[in-house]
């Protein structure tokens, strides 16, 4: 910005910019003289001198000829243009200072104007970026929903996969069971037929052996009755053998085996496996009546336990032979039944013996169960499963009344007469005895 100021000092003449016509008249013999302030520039235009005194000279001859000026006159009329003129100065320095005061102004508004410009410049570029970040982040989130969509999708091919498999698995699960089933019912004809020759065999030879033959002894006394093969053997007889034993409260009369030499003898046998003989996949009637031969494999019944053991206390031994000619025991010192109506639940406390630290009969006590009262703690019938009637837990670490199988077929046997902590899961027995006798024998 420009702005040109005209003096003609002493001759009471000024004139800023706007009035050309009066500044053409003076161009003529005049000095200029420009000052920089900021970014405005300003020009003065002084008459020289010697013209200004002419022209005073001028005016006055002129004045002189027309008319005398006294020297009063002339001196207020040179104090009214110098009053004149101190006006003007002080209205051109309002106009510099107003000036001064309107490029601060202009100024700060750039830098102002600069700064905001630059403000949007910089929130211009972040918004590019996070339009840009989210236009990846929308990429991706697709991406990834594309990807849940072929997971969910092989998940649920699998998951159809798997139903049709189960199903499969399940039909062939039913054919197993129903030709284990024609198995068992195949294999109990033929464990009866063998037996049926076993005791014609037994009898023959019973029929040509001496009277006082361990194995066909029959004592004279054994007409009369006894409540244990305890009671049996505190009356003198001390010979194992069969003996004929009075179901408790009842008159009904029992014939059980009685050890009378393992251990300072009085046991009653109430279970024996040693051929396979005998097929102990039976029903719970069975179970609880009794069933077999006492000379050879038979179970006792859980009726006639269940009295005898809530009479007095009663231990409990087990005695196990495998297939390599070892043995071992489990005893316990509190054993006894429950009733019927309790599902013949079994009782027991004290361990100790050879056939493992941890007993292999589930405690707490567990319910007895057969092929057709399954009383077990597992969805699958245990009884149906591994065959005979047992204290099954969850189809749990033993079962001596489970499939008799013979040497060289006995391993890897689920089904088979097991004590899990003495031999492991897949190990068939040769040979179980359990057998009880009161605790102050």
């Amino acid at each position: 910005m420009q702005l040109t100021v005209y003096f003609c000092w002493g001759c009471s003449v000024f004139l800023a910019s706007g009035y050309s016509s009066f500044s053409k008249s003076m161009e003529i013999g005049k000095k200029q003289y420009q000052v920089q302030h900021g970014s405005c520039s300003y020009t003065f235009l002084l008459p020289e001198t010697d013209n200004c005194r002419s022209s005073t000279s001028y005016v006055s001859n002129a004045v002189q000829r027309d008319a005398p000026l006294d020297y009063d006159d002339s001196v207020q009329r040179l104090q009214l243009l110098e009053n004149i003129m101190e006006n003007n100065t002080q209205w051109l320095m309002k106009v510099l200072n107003q000036t001064t005061r309107l490029e601060l102004q202009l100024l700060e508004h750039s830098l102002s104007t600069n700064k905001l410009e630059r403000q949007i410049s910089d929130q211009t570029n972040e918004i590019t970026k996070l339009q840009e970040k989210n236009s990846i982040l929308e990429k991706r989130v697709l991406e990834m929903e594309d990807k849940h969509t072929l997971q969910l999708k092989s998940i649920k091919d699998e998951k159809d996969q798997l139903q049709v498999l189960v199903a499969r698995q399940n039909s062939i699960i039913e054919e197993l069971e129903k030709q284990l089933v024609t198995a068992t019912v195949n294999n109990s004809v033929l464990q009866k037929q063998q037996h049926d020759l076993m005791e014609t065999v037994h009898n023959l030879l019973t029929m040509i052996s001496t009277p006082n033959s361990k194995n066909n002894f029959i004592a004279k006394e054994e007409q009369i009755s006894f409540k244990d093969c305890a009671e049996a053997f505190k009356s003198g007889l001390t010979t194992s053998g069969i003996y004929t034993l009075t179901v408790p409260n009842t008159a009904q009369e029992k014939k059980a085996y009685c050890d009378m030499e393992t251990g300072g003898g009085g046991w009653t046998v109430i279970q024996r496996r040693e051929d396979g003989s005998v097929d102990f996949h039976r029903t719970w009637k069975e179970y609880k009546m009794g069933f077999g031969d006492p000379a050879g494999e038979y179970w006792l019944g859980n009726e006639f336990v269940s009295q005898l053991t809530n009479q007095k206390r009663y231990i409990l031994k087990i005695h196990l032979k495998d297939w390599e000619g070892n043995e071992a025991y489990s005893l316990y010192d509190h054993f006894s039944l429950a009733s019927e109506e309790l599902k013949y639940r079994i009782y027991l406390k004290g361990l100790t013996g050879t056939a493992g630290k941890i007993s292999s009969i589930s405690q707490p006590g567990n319910d007895f169960s057969t092929k057709d009262a399954d009383n077990d703690k597992c969805i699958c019938k245990c009884s149906q499963m591994l065959t005979g009637g047992w204290w099954f837990d969850a189809c749990g670490p033993s079962n001596l009344n489970g499939m008799y199988y013979p040497l060289r077929q006995n391993n890897n046997k689920f089904n088979g007469i097991k004590w899990y902590y003495w031999k492991g899961s897949g190990y068939s027995l040769k040979a179980t005895t359990m057998m009880i006798r009161p605790a102050d024998f």
